[in-house]
């Protein structure tokens, strides 16, 4: 590693973050985190069990009701406070995120403002949290509403956006008074450690946060879950994973928030802008390497423009620089592991042997990293592995279609529904296709719906709830009804 590297995990703490103070782990076991560019082991951090777990959650647990009473203003000022001093370390964190996720520079530079905006804007919201009163209809009576903090939450996240998916689950709960415990992935802990250091430095009282790196997550979180204290779950992650989640925490029916699996559908029809239809290829495709739950895994192309669209896409994708994301000029960084690589080259041969034809890529990087080149596909028959796989890669599977009614058949024909993409410049196209697809999110004529002013989840199972808009702070509150009498 470089100066600059080595210095920047340096300042990191490598401990857990326990109720406001570093812990070793009470077993003392640690794990590596490694450089998915060079395979290389950047640092090791604490292992966090069952029993740092249970110290975490006594810890949220008596902070929760001093916390609740916290005034909105003050918890909306240490939100703000945090989201000044991320865009002041920006450069800093995002080199360190580049580090132990492999996104090039440029997009972790992106990712570390898209998680400023969180803190930014829940520190809005929580001065917004209002309540209710209304007169019985029969007047003999008078109803209060009130909203308060669901109380001690488990946050999950992945290892794909570590910085954003902690904000964007850290900031309602801040700005509605919940304590919480993050349990960062195993791949991507170094942000989430840096996270919990610049909440301590934005003033966050002590017990409201802990942050547990582990490597046997189940084993973590499933004593939580059954405990009886937790009383929210937010995670996001592999449907397979949330399904048990949810199982779990029906045992003493805590609230849950889960955003799952995708299986997006990039529809592009004869009358699209056929400039602006690749370029939003390009970025719901290739955004953070591929590696995203709203990356399109599938591309429907009206069949008069088909070939001319999978021909420009490939020119593009061939176009890209792959390599480690530090240096410069870089387009494509490594993919997270080895397992990852190895379930993209597989969906590949699967789709090529069934008939699909590779325009360009279709094979692993040269280099010690686990790269892979990005790749287009076309003629990718419907019963190919990734029609319903997340790629979870730089692999751009292109098929056609006739009509309007038989895409849309195709994009609802999944079991997720997180978001879909339409490009058409016929207005009333739009509005029919859009209203029909079964999706919670919708990009029309744009290839990125994430904002943290806008509701994101999916339906299906793709999840349940939404984060960010002036909805997200919703999953971190209880609706309370008092009735006055007598009046």
């Amino acid at each position: 590693m470089s100066d600059l590297e080595e210095r920047v995990v340096a300042q990191v703490e490598k401990k857990l973050f326990i109720g406001g103070k570093w812990h070793e782990a009470a077993a003392g076991g640690t794990f590596e985190v490694e450089d998915p560019s060079t395979r290389s082991s950047l640092c090791e951090v604490s292992d966090a069990t069952d029993v740092d777990g249970l110290a975490a959650l006594a810890a949220a647990h008596s902070a929760q009701a001093s916390w609740a009473r916290t005034a909105p203003r003050e918890r909306g000022e240490i939100l703000r406070k945090g989201y000044e001093l991320l865009m002041e370390r920006q450069e800093e964190l995002a080199t360190l995120m580049t580090l132990e996720m492999g996104k090039p520079l440029a997009e972790a530079k992106g990712e570390i403002a898209y998680a400023a905006e969180f803190f930014r804007w829940f520190s809005e919201e929580a001065v917004r949290i209002e309540g209710g009163f209304a007169t019985a209809p029969n007047g003999q009576a008078r109803f209060l509403i009130m909203r308060q903090p669901v109380g001690p939450s488990m946050l999950i996240t992945p290892w794909n956006f570590p910085m954003a998916m902690g904000t964007r689950k850290i900031g309602p709960a801040i700005a509605a008074g919940c304590t919480m415990i993050l349990k960062p992935a195993q791949q991507t802990p170094l942000c989430a450690l840096a996270l919990a250091g610049i909440l301590e430095e934005a003033g966050l009282p002590e017990g409201v946060l802990s942050v547990l790196p582990t490597t046997d997550a189940g084993g973590l979180t499933e004593p939580l879950l059954r405990d009886g204290r937790i009383r929210k779950v937010s995670f996001t992650g592999s449907t397979g994973v949330g399904r048990k989640l949810l199982e779990q925490s029906s045992e003493h029916v805590l609230r849950t928030s889960l955003e799952l699996g995708g299986n997006a559908p990039f529809l592009v029809f004869d009358d699209a802008d056929m400039d602006a239809a690749v370029d939003g290829a390009m970025l719901a495709k290739m955004r953070n390497i591929g590696e995203a739950c709203t990356a399109a895994n599938r591309i429907y192309v009206q069949s008069g423009v088909a070939e001319e669209f999978a021909d420009r896409l490939s020119r593009r994708m061939g176009e890209l620089r792959v390599g480690r994301g530090l240096e410069e000029g870089v387009d494509v960084g490594p993919l997270i592991d080895e397992k990852a690589r190895d379930k993209v080259q597989s969906l590949v041969d699967d789709a090529v042997g069934k008939g699909a034809r590779v325009l360009v890529g279709g094979e692993r990087g040269s280099s010690a990293g686990h790269f892979y080149q990005p790749t287009v596909l076309s003629g990718v028959p419907h019963d190919a592995e990734m029609s319903d796989t997340e790629i979870f890669g730089p692999v751009a599977p292109v098929s056609s279609f006739d009509t309007e009614e038989e895409a849309i058949r195709l994009a609802n024909n999944t079991e997720y529904g997180l978001v879909s993409y339409v490009y058409t410049t016929d207005l009333s196209r739009a509005f029919r296709v859009s209203e029909a697809l079964e999706a919670g999110m919708v990009g029309l004529n744009q290839g990125v719906v994430s904002n943290p002013a806008a509701p994101f989840g999916g339906i299906k199972q793709s999840g349940l709830g939404r984060e960010g808009g002036d909805v997200g702070i919703d999953e971190f509150l209880e609706y309370k009804y008092v009735g006055v009498g007598g009046v």
